[in-house]
């Protein structure tokens, strides 16, 4: 059956992009809100190296996780239903991790926070593309929801900093409560429902295989970041293969598959998302280094470290607004190649700054962030335009997995990285005692908890030890978004400026 014709969307629909921002930018805030919270939060909770990583990585992680299952699962009992539930959901947790007494509790509540986020990613996605029809609008609209992920990204920081200069470190996750109150008065206002008619049941098989194959593959790539190459992490990488490998054999014969397989046939759609993935973890390993550097060796406080993400936040604003338009007269692809050539000089910046090159540190991420907006824009659109608004959902849920996974995996691996090369540089002074020796080689934030017991230099030569494991860091990364230039070049050539018909043959090719 055909597609119903597009039309141009009204006041309702532009109302309800309005609503949906407010989720969107939320579940951005809620990505990058510790990364300027947690000297803070170590200081109350004491937590563990491991457990810090897993306070930042859960919440990606199980979004990452969830998000094929409740993508489809609002295909099924509808979008606008699913978003509401979730809404309330993650207000809840929420709660729990504002209120966490340890690690523990705050891990789970984390945890909770990705489930709940990914019944969140793809209805707000999916919605939209259900509300645009019309190509162009439909690029606008998706330009305007990457931007207020992104504008949530960009305030997580400044965000989580004034909400611990001025409260607790707890109170930055409160924010979720009064957002949680709007949509959920606006949401049968402003929002249609919409589900699947033709969807089946849930097959309940398909959802326990595809977390078996999520995420024992992320466990097995953060736990080799950080104790290196395991049998544990072998055994667990071939089980998430494996599983990986039935889940696709159980889609391919069911009627109602959780997942259209079928979908990667698409050269767009698979290309599209493997530039996000890539996109994505340079950006989020790179933006927690970055904020780390300018606490920890800039010494800036929480707040006025979050200001100073102001300007790459703008650069990010301008690229995800502008490059739809631009698209309009320049092929996708070129222009997703552009900007992420443009964030190779931001990378590049990254790989020569020192210790005291705050404001270059600055610049050099606001180029990183050019990249991200444009990418997050056209490529999600990519994703989106190529399924039929029947599975819109899955295509949604799929792109907001390969975002969600690369900030989490990008924050292991630079995050991680970073650390190791720090740990294997750094030395102390002949004499120090070996609990002292242990912390100032652990990592930058042990050696500056010890601060009154190391003399200035050694804490100067700790800086600047951490400095150059960034530089290696974004020189990795910056290396991968090269690929993923050449990628957007390669495969993404064929797409027509946005607006413009395109022959079914060209896309499948």
């Amino acid at each position: 059956m055909l597609d119903a014709p597009p039309h141009l969307a009204g006041r309702r629909e532009w109302a309800g992009l309005a609503l949906l921002s407010v989720p969107t930018m939320l579940l951005g805030l809620d990505v990058t809100v510790l990364y300027l919270v947690v000297p803070s939060m170590v200081a109350a909770l004491d937590p563990s190296t491991t457990q810090t990583l897993w306070i930042m990585d859960a919440y990606g992680f199980f979004i990452a996780g969830f998000l094929i299952t409740m993508g489809t699962f609002g295909d099924r009992i509808g979008r606008r239903r699913l978003l509401m539930i979730g809404m309330a959901a993650f207000a809840f947790a929420s709660i729990l991790a504002a209120l966490a007494p340890n690690a523990e509790l705050l891990i789970l509540a984390r945890a909770l926070l990705g489930i709940a986020g990914a019944t969140l990613m793809p209805s707000t996605l999916s919605l939209i593309s259900n509300m645009f029809t019309d190509a162009r609008q439909r690029a606008l609209a998706i330009g305007v929801w990457a931007t207020m992920f992104a504008a949530g990204m960009a305030a997580g920081p400044v965000a989580g900093g004034a909400m611990v200069d001025a409260l607790w470190w707890g109170a930055a996750f409160l924010l979720a409560v009064p957002a949680a109150v709007i949509v959920l008065l606006g949401a049968r206002r402003v929002l249609p429902e919409y589900a699947d008619p033709a969807a089946g049941r849930l097959d309940l098989a398909s959802v326990a295989l595809s977390l078996a194959a999520i995420l024992p593959v992320i466990y097995a790539v953060k736990h080799t970041a950080v104790h290196g190459p395991e049998v544990k992490s072998a055994f667990l990488l071939a089980v998430g293969l494996i599983s990986g490998a039935a889940f696709v054999r159980r889609q391919r014969g069911l009627r109602a598959p959780l997942l259209d397989v079928s979908l990667f046939s698409n050269r767009s759609f698979s290309a599209a998302l493997v530039v996000l993935l890539v996109g994505l973890i340079g950006v989020g390993g790179t933006m927690y280094l970055v904020t780390q550097y300018l606490q920890l060796v800039q010494g800036l406080t929480p707040f006025v470290a979050g200001l100073w993400m102001g300007p790459p936040a703008l650069a990010m604003f301008a690229a995800a607004i502008g490059a739809p338009f631009v698209a309009r007269r320049l092929r996708p692809g070129l222009v997703m190649a552009l900007t992420l050539g443009l964030s190779v000089i931001g990378y590049v910046l990254l790989t020569i700054v020192g210790s005291d090159d705050g404001a270059w540190v600055v610049v050099g991420f606001a180029f990183v962030y050019l990249g991200l907006g444009a990418i997050s824009a056209l490529g999600t659109d990519v994703v989106v335009g190529s399924a039929p608004a029947s599975k819109s959902g899955s295509a949604a849920a799929m792109s907001e997995t390969v975002m969600e996974l690369g900030i989490a995996v990008g924050v292991a691996l630079l995050g991680s990285l970073t650390t190791a090369l720090y740990a294997a540089r750094m030395t102390a002074p002949p004499g120090t005692a070996p609990q002292i020796t242990e912390g100032l080689t652990g990592s930058l934030p042990e050696a500056l908890a010890l601060a009154d017991r190391l003399s200035a230099d050694v804490l100067v030569r700790a800086q600047e030890t951490f400095t150059g494991a960034m530089n290696v860091a974004a020189a990795t990364a910056g290396s991968a978004i090269i690929l993923a230039t050449l990628l957007c070049l390669v495969a993404l050539r064929h797409l027509p400026p946005l607006g413009q018909e395109q022959p079914v043959e060209a896309d499948q090719r």
